[in-house]
């Protein structure tokens, strides 16, 4: 897994920040494309936004241990900036909790918020590639992966090779699928009703362009429990959690929601008008328009509202 692939997941994230706006946002990117200290706030940016739904997701994860047993090491794979691992941490005060990842640059800005929080002394980085260079620390008694798994060609493999980094009985709580996110009315007063419809639908095919482009790329079913199954693990939960920010939206999920946009329309510029109709483009111009009235840095009638989906399965002991 790339850098890029772990953190701007999408609303993806994740991701670092777990965001999970688009599947395809990633398609055609380097890790050599990205200024990952400029890229930083951005993605601490999001996952704030985002960080309601996690706080329920580390609490859920504390409710599906057994009595008594406190994890001793928690692993945020692909933390990005720390947002999750720090919440991980808070909701695991026993734990000692390791921010993930490829980026040095991330890992400074999650050291650093761990300092502010007071967290110093039990959240550490390390910098790795994902996930084989989780072999070097001990054995997880928890793993958390934000829409990471399926940016690797083979997801049984990817599931396995995190399964292989769990301590006896520890768990694995991959966040994958979910609802697309909506932010406008069907009818925003421009263009044809039903936009964000139609970027899903374009959104999809880019995704599925990005999965076949993969080294290694393998078709599966994407029931969730079975590929956990598949890699050795027994599932044990599914849940769904809503991000639900009715209108009028703050300016940092403003901000948040607008950076969703600039993603399906840099697609778009990328990928050429297969899936997207010129007339659509024209108005993700203007709802981009600092300018336009109707324009999402103007609008009163933004909202934020997204489904997302997470998996745990153990390994048995």
């Amino acid at each position: 897994m790339t850098a890029y692939e772990t953190k701007t997941g999408g609303h993806g994230h994740d991701h670092g920040d777990g965001s999970g706006h688009s599947h395809g946002h990633k398609h055609g990117h380097g890790d050599h494309d990205i200024d990952w200290a400029d890229m930083a706030p951005v993605l601490e940016q999001n996952a704030e936004v985002t960080a309601p739904v996690y706080r329920q997701v580390a609490t859920w994860l504390r409710e599906l241990r057994p009595a008594g047993a406190e994890p001793s090491l928690v692993v945020d794979a692909g933390s990005g900036p720390g947002v999750v691992t720090c919440l991980l941490a808070e909701a695991f005060p026993g734990a000692e909790v390791v921010a993930a990842d490829p980026e040095r640059a991330l890992l400074d800005r999650a050291e650093a918020r761990a300092a502010r929080l007071g967290l110093g002394d039990r959240v550490r980085a390390h910098r790795a590639e994902l996930p084989d260079g989780l072999g070097e620390l001990p054995p997880a008694d928890l793993i958390w992966a934000a829409r990471s798994v399926h940016h690797v060609g083979d997801q049984v493999a990817a599931l396995t090779a995190l399964g292989e980094r769990l301590a006896p009985g520890g768990a694995l709580a991959v966040l994958e699928g979910g609802l697309p996110p909506r932010s406008l009315p069907r009818d925003i007063g421009m263009g044809r009703p039903g936009l964000q419809a139609r970027l899903d639908a374009a959104n999809e095919e880019w995704f599925t362009r990005m999965r076949g482009s993969l080294p290694g790329a393998t078709e599966v079913t994407e029931d969730w429990a079975a590929l956990l199954a598949a890699a050795g693990l027994r599932h044990v939960a599914t849940r769904t959690f809503l991000l639900d920010l009715p209108a009028p939206l703050d300016e940092r999920a403003r901000a948040h929601a607008i950076a969703t946009f600039e993603r399906y329309r840099d697609l778009a510029a990328a990928e050429g008008p297969e899936e997207l109709a010129a007339d659509d483009v024209a108005v993700l111009d203007r709802l981009l328009d600092p300018e336009d009235p109707r324009g999402l840095h103007r609008r009163p009638d933004m909202f934020l509202l997204v489904a997302h989906t997470v998996h745990v399965a153990v390994k048995e002991g």
